[in-house]
């Protein structure tokens, strides 16, 4: 039985790397498209769904860091 300092990892190593390289391209990707949308001055209603980019970059990224 695992101590409370412990985690038992659910998932491999092949699936945490999915979760890495999908937390960095939504993250990048979300970088970029809001430098594109301030450089062209869109109203902030078209930057606000950025917020769900970048909760799904981070999303992947603490999965893959947490091994869930």
């Amino acid at each position: 039985m695992a101590s409370a300092g412990q985690q038992i990892a659910n998932i491999g190593a092949g699936e945490q790397r999915k979760r890495v390289v999908f937390g960095l391209v939504a993250l990048v990707a979300g970088a970029v498209i809001a430098v594109l949308l301030i450089a062209v001055h869109a109203p902030l209603l078209w930057r606000l769904p950025l917020i769900l980019v970048f909760y799904a970059g981070a999303l992947g990224l603490f999965q893959s860091r947490d091994k869930t």
